[in-house]
């Protein structure tokens, strides 16, 4: 792709935007560990839902959409399209938990949750292993994603785009060492407009470079079965038994980056952020909307696209990147660099700011050295993000032989959901409930993969995989449970007291406490969740067949959406925010 000087002075001026935003904030996260982490706890709902999703909005992620759209069309989209449900769950049953905890990372959640020495190992364990290696392995796949899209962008080989990446990183570790989670908050709305923008630009020249919808369609009739919304469940790619894992089980039931079961990570961090419970409900409200039903569809257009131009790659994500260099007029090339720079900075600065929230946090202050001032904590936090950095850029390095170690460091995470959900609204719930899912899922998946040959990447091997570990980690985490004592009535009346849960799993806790009011809401927050639901499935659909040029059925489905959000709306407004939040 030609790349002029004008394009280089706009990314030149990006990046300079960046920095000032740095420079602006920098006096703020110097203030306290709770400014560079938390923002205070003072961050309106749109701009901390808006950084989710920005966040979520790696480099990458229009190159993977493309890769499951040519193995499975549209309804390739249905790998992460199941965790809608997960999405609206934590909306409803947990953002306003989360918040009122009052923890600095979710880590610390275990400390207000357990005693003792278990609650103890589980915060400094978690803090380690998500901090470092589960955190430095994510930040080694989007620079070596970056790395592919570079060197077709820029034609330069791959030691110049990887040193390349490696000055974007620099660059974006310095604006999150120095200016703390406002820096990454600011600079996250500014690149997801930018980003969204360019993608939506993308798409329509795209679609004009085929002749528009109506040629594309029927140039794509010959391909398959491409442009339906449901999978083909005789498939090899999602047969039924692989296609109902999905939608019944593994929403709730697996722990992933990003789609934690009731939040976690710096989807966690962000509702920890919020202004106060109301704007935490809708900053993750706002985020799932996004996420699922506003984003997708330009990406999804260009994958479509791809198809018909570059047929049969042998890497077929890469058919983003070829559609752009070949459609997109020199006048917009830099802002389309620019956009996938701010795709990657997004993801990048969070995940700098909160594995440094981790170390820091979680380990440094609580088990090293509790007793020192902000300053010191701060300065410790801009260190940590540093070494974050230094340790993805070896993880990048020798990335094709980690492929293997990423793969069992997940499976720790098939068949805890329970236990992460339940944890909220069961009293009965300890520490080694939650430490004897981590261990049995670890074990039970890695057996399955290594003593009996289950191969995560067939369909159905997965699925029975994922049946396998959620019963038998089910079985013995609630045998442990029952096994053990129950936490200190002292920690659970003041964990009572202090979220403010659903009493009807609290039942013997909530009548040392007779001064909570207790929560009726479980039935409300349920009819919210369906019309969560309903409203992100109605307008990702309706949107779908609309643009397609099926307008009836997108019509009516946009309708099935809006039904939904007005479920929302009126529950919510019957109820009022005061008992919403209370």
């Amino acid at each position: 792709m030609q790349i002029t000087r004008l394009d280089w002075a706009v990314v030149a001026l990006y990046f300079l935007f960046n920095l000032a935003v740095g420079l602006y904030y920098r006096s703020r996260a110097r203030a306290s560990v709770d400014e560079f982490f938390l923002s205070g706890r003072d961050v309106p709902w749109w701009l901390a839902g808006t950084s989710m999703v920005a966040t979520t909005f790696a480099a990458d992620t229009p190159l993977a959409v493309t890769g499951m759209v040519a193995v499975g069309g549209i309804a390739g989209n249905w790998l992460w399209w199941c965790f809608v449900a997960s999405g609206m769950l934590t909306v409803f049953f947990y953002a306003r938990l989360w918040r009122r905890s009052g923890v600095m990372t979710d880590i610390e959640f275990a400390e207000i949750r357990y005693a003792g020495k278990p609650a103890a190992f589980l915060r400094g364990f978690r803090a380690l292993y998500l901090g470092i290696p589960i955190n430095c392995i994510i930040l080694g796949w989007v620079n070596k994603a970056m790395v592919d899209i570079l060197t077709l962008v820029l034609n330069v080989t791959e030691t110049q785009a990887l040193g390349i990446v490696l000055g974007i990183m620099a660059i974006t570790c310095f604006i999150s060492a120095l200016s703390g989670l406002w820096g990454v908050l600011v600079t996250d709305l500014f690149q997801f407009v930018i980003k969204m923008g360019m993608v939506i630009v993308l798409a329509v020249y795209a679609v004009r470079a085929v002749g528009g919808i109506d040629a594309m369609k029927e140039k794509l009739a010959h391909v398959g079965p491409v442009l339906s919304f449901v999978p083909d469940l005789n498939s090899a790619w999602m047969p039924l038994v692989a296609f109902l894992v999905y939608i019944s089980l593994n929403w709730w039931a697996t722990w992933y980056p990003g789609a934690e079961p009731g939040g976690g990570g710096y989807i966690a961090q962000r509702m920890l952020s919020a202004r106060d419970e109301k704007h935490s409900l809708l900053a993750t409200l706002w985020f799932n909307v996004a996420h699922y039903a506003v984003r997708p569809w330009p990406w999804i257009l260009v994958a479509l696209v791809s198809l018909i131009l570059f047929p049969g790659l042998p890497k077929p994500e890469t058919g983003y990147i070829r559609v752009m260099i070949l459609v997109l007029p020199p006048s917009l090339r830099g802002l389309m660099i620019a956009a996938f720079a701010a795709a990657y900075m997004s993801t990048i600065a969070t995940q700098l700011n909160w594995g440094a929230s981790y170390l820091v946090s979680d380990f440094y202050r609580r088990f090293w050295k509790p007793d020192r001032s902000q300053q010191h904590y701060v300065m410790a936090s801009r260190i940590a993000t540093v070494f974050l950095m230094l340790v993805s850029v070896v993880v990048t390095a020798n990335l094709e032989s980690i492929a293997g170690a990423w793969k069992l460091l997940l499976v720790t995470g098939a068949g805890t959901g329970g236990v992460l959900l339940l944890r909220w609204y069961w009293w009965r719930i300890n520490a080694w409930s939650e430490v004897s899912s981590m261990i049995s899922a670890f074990v039970v998946s890695v057996t399955l993969q290594a003593g009996f040959g289950m191969n995560t990447d067939k369909p159905v091997d997965f699925a029975w995989l994922m049946i396998i570990t959620v019963a038998i980690t089910t079985v013995v985490w609630l045998a442990v449970t029952f096994l053990t004592r129950p936490e200190p009535q002292d920690v659970l009346v003041k964990f009572y007291r202090r979220t403010r849960p659903s009493a009807t799993g609290w039942g013997p806790i909530a009548k040392l406490a007779p001064e909570v009011k207790p929560a009726g809401d479980g039935l409300a927050n349920l009819l919210d969740w369906i019309g969560g639901c309903i409203l992100i499935y109605g307008v990702l659909f309706g949107t779908g067949k609309l643009l397609l040029h099926e307008t009836g059925p997108g019509l009516a489905l946009l309708a099935l959406g809006a039904a939904g959000m007005v479920i929302i709306y009126r529950d919510l407004s019957r109820r009022g925010w005061s008992a919403v939040v209370d």
